[in-house]
Formats: C-alpha cells, sequence, structure tokens
C-alpha cells in the first residue's frame, strides 16, 4: 500500500515535502498544480515549481490548464524530468480553473476534446518512459455511474496507468464525507474489463484508524492519497505506515512511538520555505500551512490567529516561540500507532488558553 502526498495549491511545494521527508517520508509527492501555459512562457516564479527537494525520484508532476497544445508541450518538457510521471489535473473545481476549461471541466467537455488531451498526453509522457496518471472527481452533480465509468473506458482505452479518485462531485464540499464506495466500486470494474491501471483513494484519510477504515470500504487500491492532514501532521505518513504495518503483524523497529516537536518541527518548515520559495510566496504559504498546522494544540484558534496575522518567517518564528513557552507541556506530542482493531487517539493534552 503505497502513501502519497496530494497535490495542494500554495502547500506542496519543496518546503513541505522537506518537514515531511524528515519523519520518514512518503511514496509519492505530488506537486502543486503547474500551469501548462505560464510553465511554457517561463514566468519568474516557475523554477520554483520545479524543485525536486528533497526526493527527486518520488515526484509526480501534475498539470492543468484548458488547452490541448500547452498541455501536451508542458507534458513533454515535465516527461524528461526526474520523477515518477505526469499527472492530469481533472479534479479541480475552483470556479477561476473550471472557466479557464481546466480540472474537471475537462470531465464537462465533449467527450472527443477530452479524449484527444488524454491521447496526446499520454503518447507524450509514455513515449518518455513515465507513468501518465489521472486525477479525477465523480463528475457533475447530475452524474450518473454509466457516465462516470463510461469516462473511465476512454481513460483506460488512452493509457491512463493510474487514476487516484476523489469521491465527490463537482459542487460537493468537504463537509460531507466523500463516497468512498465509488473508489471500491472503481477498482472492481477495472478488476472485470482486464485493464492495467491501479487505483488511488483520496479523501478524508487523516490517521491510521481513517486509513484502515478507507482500505476496508475501498478493497483493492494500490494507494492512499493524503491532503489537508500532511499539513497538519507533516508525520501523518509515518504514523498511517506504523498502523498498517502492525495490523500486518510486522516487528520492525520502525513500528515504536515517537515523539514529535512541534515547536522544532514548525521553526523548520519555516526555515525551509526560506530556503527553497521565494519571498513573494512567503506570506501565501505561511498562511496556509499554519492554518492546519496550528490544529495540533489545545488552543488552535488562538495560535492560528496569531500566526496568521503576522505572516513573516520571524513573525511565525516568534509566535511559536511564544505560545510554547506559555504552554510547555503541549510541546512535544507522542505519537502511539494504535494496535490493531484498536481507535486511535490523538494524545493532546488539554489546558487553560495562554493569554
Amino acid at each position: 500500500m503505497k502513501l502519497v502526498l496530494a497535490p495542494m495549491a500554495t502547500l506542496t511545494h519543496a518546503a513541505l515535502r522537506s518537514t515531511i521527508a524528515r519523519f520518514g517520508g512518503c511514496d509519492e509527492y505530488y506537486t502543486e498544480m503547474i500551469q501548462a501555459g505560464t510553465l511554457l512562457t517561463n514566468g519568474p516564479f516557475e523554477k520554483y515549481y520545479l524543485l525536486t527537494n528533497p526526493e527527486p525520484h518520488k515526484i509526480v508532476w501534475q498539470i492543468t490548464g484548458g488547452r490541448i497544445p500547452a498541455m501536451v508541450e508542458a507534458a513533454r518538457l515535465l516527461a524528461g524530468m526526474e520523477g515518477i510521471g505526469v499527472d492530469i489535473n481533472m479534479g479541480c473545481c475552483a470556479p477561476d480553473i473550471v472557466r479557464s476549461g481546466a480540472g474537471i471541466a475537462w470531465m464537462l467537455k465533449e467527450r472527443r476534446e477530452t479524449e484527444e488531451l488524454v491521447e496526446q498526453v499520454g503518447a507524450v509522457v509514455r513515449g518518455a518512459g513515465k507513468r501518465f496518471s489521472v486525477k479525477l472527481r465523480l463528475g457533475d452533480e447530475d452524474f450518473t455511474e454509466a457516465s462516470f465509468f463510461s469516462f473511465v473506458d476512454m481513460l483506460a482505452q488512452r493509457g491512463v496507468q493510474q487514476i487516484t479518485l476523489h469521491p465527490r462531485t463537482r459542487k460537493e464540499k468537504y463537509r460531507r464525507p466523500p463516497r468512498l464506495h465509488y473508489v471500491g466500486q472503481l477498482v472492481r470494474y477495472i478488476e472485470e474489463k482486464g485493464y492495467a491501471i491501479q487505483v488511488v483513494l483520496n479523501g478524508n484519510v487523516q490517521d491510521g484508524e481513517s486509513a484502515r477504515r478507507a482500505m476496508a470500504q475501498s478493497p483493492g487500491i494500490a494507494g492512499i492519497m493524503i491532503g489537508r492532514a500532511a499539513a497538519q501532521k507533516p508525520w501523518v505518513f509515518r504514523q498511517i505506515a506504523q498502523t498498517l504495518g502492525r495490523d500486518a503483524g510486522r516487528e520492525e523497529d520502525w513500528l515504536e512511538p515517537f515523539t514529535v516537536d512541534l515547536l522544532e518541527t514548525g521553526c523548520h518548515f519555516v526555515q525551509e520555505l526560506k530556503k527553497f520559495q521565494p519571498q513573494e510566496f512567503y506570506k501565501t504559504r505561511l498562511q496556509r500551512f499554519f492554518a492546519f498546522y496550528s490544529d495540533n494544540v489545545q488552543f488552535a484558534h488562538h495560535l492560528r490567529t496569531r500566526l496568521l496575522n503576522h505572516p513573516t518567517p520571524e513573525g511565525c518564528i516568534q509566535r511559536l516561540e511564544d505560545y510554547f513557552a506559555l504552554s510547555p507541556q503541549e510541546r512535544f506530542k507522542e505519537e502511539r500507532p494504535p494496535h490493531k482493531g484498536c481507535e486511535g487517539t490523538d494524545g493532546l493534552l488539554r489546558q487553560e488558553e495562554p493569554q
């Protein structure tokens, strides 16, 4: 079972990957969505999207765009770089992305246009000896199982080798649980058809216990993709790997409990951000990361507000130091993967709010 970092705008850059790698890393790191057109025009910040630190051989390049020629040329460029392969984003529902004809718009267009995109990008990527994959949703609100599986047929017939399914429709938000049973249905459909496609699940896996539940609901998946939980807990992949390893009866040393220093980990991310991102990106990247990371402490709203109001590297480090000086008992978090069949707990201490 491979564990995969999801593509997330302003999050899945080299600084987050480096922070995750400190806890053992994961099997694949998807990049942020790379805008095909902007990449080809050599925009001033594009080189930062092309960084492969810290494990270049595990990179998956995800591209987005509404025009076939640009998508093909971007795929050609990225397939020539180090990494596992190239992925087409067909799941992003952000209004600006959809209006541009990208993201989930590819699932909603005339089928022939999408067929041409998949056929041409796939030929370029596979021709370079790299894996060709697609990340998608179920479709629009009026989707049917017949229309969804017909779309899967089209992908398979044009050489897609891996599908990541986020089992929500275009307008379904994160407040509604994903329909994980569709992932299991997709696995069975692919097996029945004899397609050589791996299926990766994406949706609401946050720890070892939720990974267990996802696997039970979607037997046969090749991997689990983690998004927001990886920003909140950069050690989540180690936590899940320990849980699944223990389920399998393994006894390696890495299955032992481990301790996370929340102050040191947060500061490490800030320092890596300064190393791998331009100053123009500091504000948005710091705000996005700490919006999730703050949930590790009892008084998350208090810490989050202070961090987001001071989105500079120095400001964030100072606010982290201030918080843990007042609440030193929260700084160290021990992670104990649950034994087989046991529910996990987060082990956070509950304390009075610092002033």
